[in-house]
């Protein structure tokens, strides 16, 4: 009795505080409540340790963000090249907005890091590395790099900028805005707004549309400069 009373109380005893341990705590309170509720007494907080503690593991604020979008960018999965460059860079941009959808802070700061680390730089290299394998060349692959993450990027802060977040709730703000839109005046908009209603609008399924004519315009260049034209 006395020794399962012993290993309770070792079982008990928190984890030693690591550097992944600080900034998945970080990680979870950006989720929580952004990255203006993010800090280091709050993540003390949760790991049960004085604020000084966590400055053996990051050095700054700068370095917490470092890694805390490194932790983003390995939670994207890094697509299989085998099937063509298309649907390797569609099933990435895919997989990037739906993390970014469980961690909307991290939207801006996806490309912002002076000291990327690893994961960054390991999804950054095979990306570009597909590219170049595929045949685009080194101004074309950063063309089409830079305009596919501009769009996802653009998609995931617009769609946390949302009023809405179902088809009910979409009902319930078109409602109100057709009390503002006298007929005579915005007929447009209202067909839009009346025709989002009565068709459940889903905003998120205008990501693959948007992605597709992206691909769509990329893949015209490519082409294009294959054939003799000019793609830098």
């Amino acid at each position: 009795m006395q020794l399962a009373t012993q290993t309770g109380v070792g079982a008990r005893r928190r984890a030693p505080v690591t550097k992944e341990r600080v900034l998945a705590s970080a990680v979870t309170l950006a989720d929580q409540g952004g990255l203006e509720s993010l800090s280091m007494r709050k993540i003390a907080q949760e790991l049960r340790v004085v604020p000084m503690a966590l400055y053996k593991h990051v050095a700054n604020k700068d370095e917490m963000l470092d890694g805390m979008v490194d932790i983003v960018f390995g939670e994207i999965e890094l697509p299989s090249w085998r099937a063509g460059w298309r649907p390797a860079m569609r099933s990435r941009a895919i997989s990037a907005r739906r993390v970014l959808s469980r961690h909307p802070w991290a939207t801006a700061l996806m490309e912002s890091r002076a000291r990327p680390g690893p994961a960054n730089l390991r999804h950054h290299d095979s990306v570009m590395g597909g590219l170049r394998k595929a045949g685009f060349s080194v101004g074309m692959a950063v063309h089409g790099f830079n305009t596919v993450n501009s769009f996802i990027y653009g998609f995931a802060l617009q769609e946390t900028s949302m009023p809405f977040g179902s088809p009910e709730e979409l009902v319930e703000v078109a409602e109100v805005m057709l009390q503002g839109l006298p007929a005579d005046e915005y007929p447009y908009l209202r067909e839009v707004v009346t025709d989002s209603m009565v068709s459940g609008f889903e905003y998120a399924d205008e990501f693959e549309f948007g992605l597709d004519l992206i691909l769509d315009g990329i893949e015209r260049v490519r082409d294009a400069a294959d054939d003799g034209g000019s793609a830098s």
